[in-house]
C-alpha cells in the first residue's frame, strides 16, 4: 500500500480529484488537510502558497494511473505526486483499501 501525497490549490481541485480517483475505483480514500503553506522555488521565482493537502491510500500497482489520472485533472503544470510505502496496517484496513479498489485499470 502507499500513501501519495498532492497539494491542491482549492477546494474545487480537491474534489474533482477525490472524486474521480475514489469512483473509478483508483483509491480506497482520500484526506483532505486544509491551510497547507507551500514555499518553493520554481521557474527560478521563489513561491509561497496556501494550498491543501491530499492524502491518498491505494495499492503501489496503482501509482502510475493514479499519478497518471491527476496529471489529467491537476491545474498546475507540475503538480505534487509524491508517494511513500506504507510498512504497518492494520490487516482489517488493508483488506478494506484492497477490496475498494478496481484492479482493471492497474
Amino acid at each position: 500500500m502507499l500513501v501519495i501525497f498532492c497539494t491542491v490549490p482549492d477546494d474545487e481541485v480537491a474534489q474533482k480529484i477525490a472524486r474521480a480517483l475514489v469512483t473509478e475505483g483508483l483509491c480506497a480514500c482520500v484526506n483532505q488537510i486544509p491551510k497547507v503553506k507551500s514555499y518553493y522555488i520554481y521557474e527560478g521565482e521563489f513561491c509561497e502558497e496556501s494550498e491543501l493537502l491530499l492524502l491518498i491510500k491505494t495499492d503501489a500497482s496503482k501509482f502510475k494511473v493514479v499519478e497518471r489520472r491527476i496529471k489529467e485533472i491537476h491545474p498546475y503544470d507540475l503538480p505534487e505526486i509524491v508517494a511513500t510505502p506504507i510498512s504497518d496496517v492494520s490487516s482489517e484496513y488493508r483488506d478494506w483499501v484492497l477490496a475498494s479498489l478496481s484492479f482493471d485499470n492497474a
